[in-house]
């Protein structure tokens, strides 16, 4: 009779020895390795069992050593079967480890907060939630996802794969064909909403399709052209206020003069209406959605009333009275075309109006249709905008005919509607260093990492494809984005051959310090040589794979320490290249360059129209609101077909309502009590909100050294 024992548990409780249970165990692992078991090779395995046990001598087995013992027995009957019952253990032990993880984050999370995205409030119990599900989530795609060699590279630091929480579910920044949804009416939510009959109804009717969409997505959510989609609505409400007030009596004079007050105080409210939606309400992944709006080229009485109403509201700020400031949301982007907008031109008081909000609250920020590149040529070719998804990126052409490129003369390339699938950025100053330590050329260590990046694409393009369109209706069923008129089971695949995938680049002014110690100010010749060397290999890819993939100067939030680090952990502390807590964004010059705004702009200008999938320009301005300054700059940079910023760093009292440029504490009341905007990288965001920040101590950092930026 064999001797009874009792087996210790993971939690330190203690049962009874039940053979009965390995027997399940056993033939659990046969059955995922589809072999079955006969009845003496289970017997065979449960006497091994017991008289291990019996010849250890010991009256309490922990389940660590039982599952050895299992393991013996099982590799004596089929090896097979072993190595399934081994793989499950690890299994299990992986899962305990990420549990770890989530566990540790969600601790951090409930008591310390979380700087990683400007855009949410971790203080709020649902963005709680959100973030530690997000750390599941991220667990789970490197788990999963991911290979051996992305995983490596990744906890290196060679490469950074953004937005890991939600690359598992969704697709990344759009240009939201918000017009195609609203035409005819659509379902949301189980509900059908008709096309609105009146402006202030549309305004509702947008604002309700935007957060919905974006909550199904991460990155950017752009409404493109945004003045033109609200111009039809403001036609109806003509008609209807117009009829009403001439049904009263009133001379057509009067009439016209009543409802166009009417037109332009439902204008008014609803913009405002969206500030307050945007900057309260928070998305179902507990952040602001990073909501977009393009511009300025509606020529019609309506639309340009709809821009100039959009850029008042937004110069006025929300808040109590006397203490009005700028909202972050919508990002307002200007689109300029010299024909509308230059001197003399029908639409230069909008150009002016946008010159007057750009001075005061930073956005708009301003996109060339008409100077010099990729952009402007697509306009200027086909009258096609290419408005940015969010706060830098932007679509390759993708033809209606031939799809990469045109079939023929007459074929031309659509926009909106169009999406990105997600970014995945190199480290180039670490890739450079890792060649030098293995005495390797430094072009075939950074292939290896291009490589690793575009596998990772690849199985993006596959795994999203076999999404249902049920999982973003308004996008996949309503119109959203471009073909997006399937049946809920429909899979997404078709729609995915428009979508872009990026390729990331950042801390060139940091790789070209470790090449030969100067900066981009100085030199920069490696720097672009290295962007050309990417371009290359890029066109490859997508001429081997038939995708489109894009160069995006990475806008690098949390990254801009993160690199930092992960350089410092390697390779150590080398001087202009990780002796700061932060690296440079893109191809930006450094922040402390004393150099002026114009030399700012030509220094870059060599990179612009190597990195054709993300980019932003901008210029800080060191004086106090000058508008004839920013209207010279701004015009300089259309000229150059740049996307370009206005850099300022804004801060207003809350106790008081004084604002002025860069204060720390408010010279009329002597309060600490301020509110700070500053530029984050392409967006602008809170660097100080009731005495906290939500920006990262190393952003924090680069943005006390700024001069040039």
């Amino acid at each position: 009779m064999v001797k009874t024992f009792k087996v210790v548990k993971k939690d330190g409780t203690k049962e009874d020895f039940n053979v009965q249970k390995v027997v399940v165990a056993v033939n659990k692992s046969a059955y995922r390795a589809l072999i079955t078991f006969t009845e003496e090779e289970l017997k065979f395995i449960c006497q091994f069992v017991e008289e291990k046990v019996e010849s250890m001598g010991i009256e309490e087995v922990k389940i660590a050593q039982m599952h050895n013992i299992v393991e013996g027995a099982l590799e004596k009957v089929n090896p097979v079967v072993a190595k399934s019952y081994r793989d499950y253990r690890n299994y299990k032990q992986d899962f305990v480890q990420m549990l770890d993880e989530v566990y540790k984050k969600s601790q951090s999370i409930m008591y310390i907060g979380d700087k990683e995205n400007s855009n949410t409030d971790s203080a709020l119990v649902s963005t709680k939630r959100s973030l530690i599900f997000n750390q599941l989530n991220k667990e789970l795609y490197q788990k999963f996802f991911m290979t051996t060699e992305e995983i490596q590279a990744c906890r290196d630091g060679y490469i950074y794969v953004h937005d890991m929480s939600a690359r598992r579910d969704t697709m990344n920044c759009c240009l939201f064909d918000v017009e195609n949804v609203l035409r005819g009416g659509f379902e949301m939510g189980n509900l059908w909403y008709n096309e609105p009959k009146t402006l202030d109804v549309a305004f509702d009717v947008i604002g309700d399709i935007v957060l919905s969409a974006a909550s199904q997505q991460y990155g950017g959510f752009t409404v493109p052209s945004v003045e033109k989609i609200l111009e039809p609505y403001a036609e109806k409400s003509y008609v209807k206020y117009k009829n009403h007030y001439c049904s009263l009596g009133l001379s057509e004079e009067r009439a016209e003069e009543e409802t166009m007050k009417e037109i332009a105080r439902d204008l008014e409210q609803g913009v405002q209406g969206w500030e307050y939606k945007f900057n309260s309400v928070s998305s179902s992944r507990g952040d602001y959605p990073f909501i977009t709006m393009t511009f300025g080229t509606g020529t019609g009485k309506f639309a340009k009333m709809a821009s100039i109403a959009m850029l008042n509201v937004r110069k006025k700020g929300q808040g109590k009275e006397g203490c009005k400031k700028p909202v972050l949301f919508p990002k307002l982007v200007f689109l300029y075309d010299e024909n509308l907008h230059g001197p003399g031109k029908e639409l230069e008081d909008v150009f002016e109006a946008g010159i007057e909000c750009s001075r005061k609250t930073m956005y708009p920020d301003w996109l060339s249709l008409t100077g010099k590149g990729y952009i402007s040529s697509m306009y200027k070719q086909y009258g096609e905008i290419i408005s940015p998804m969010g706060c830098r990126a932007f679509l390759s052409p993708w033809y209606v005919k031939g799809g990469m490129n045109p079939a023929d003369e007459t074929d031309h390339p659509v926009f909106v509607g169009r999406f990105n699938i997600g970014v995945v950025s190199l480290h180039l100053p670490m890739i450079l260093a890792k060649s030098r330590q293995e005495s390797r050329n430094f072009y075939e260590v950074l292939d290896y990492y291009l490589e690793l990046i575009r596998q990772l694409h690849i199985r993006t393009y596959a795994y999203l494809g076999e999404m249902r369109a049920s999982t973003n209706p308004l996008a996949y069923c309503e119109g959203g984005f471009y073909g997006g008129h399937l049946g809920i089971h429909d899979k997404i695949k078709p729609l995915l051959k428009t979508a872009t995938a990026s390729f990331g680049i950042t801390a060139f002014n940091e790789l070209q310090q470790l090449y030969n110690g100067k900066s981009l100010v100085e030199d920069g010749q490696f720097a672009i040589e290295v962007l050309e060397h990417i371009n290359e290999k890029i066109t490859e890819f997508k001429k081997a794979d038939g995708n489109l993939y894009a160069i995006y100067a990475t806008p690098a939030e949390n990254l801009c320490g993160l690199q930092v680090k992960q350089f410092r952990k390697k390779y150590g502390i080398v001087e202009n290249v990780s002796d700061r807590e932060y690296v440079s964004n893109g191809f930006h010059c450094h922040v402390t360059e004393d150099i002026t705004p114009i030399q700012k702009q030509d220094l870059e200008y060599r990179f612009w129209e190597l990195s054709n999938g993300g980019k932003i320009q901008y210029v800080k301005y060191p004086i106090d609101y000058n508008t004839e300054a920013v209207k010279t700059l701004v015009r300089r940079a259309m000229d150059m077909g740049f996307y370009e910023g206005v850099n300022l760093s804004l801060a207003y009292c809350d106790d008081c309502g004084h604002q002025e440029l860069e204060m720390d504490v408010c010279p009329k009341c002597g309060s600490h009590n301020l509110t700070k905007i500053e530029r984050m990288n392409g967006y602008l965001s809170y660097s100080r909100v009731k005495g906290d920040t939500r920006l990262n101590d190393a952003k924090m950092a680069e943005i006390k050294e700024r001069i040039s930026m």
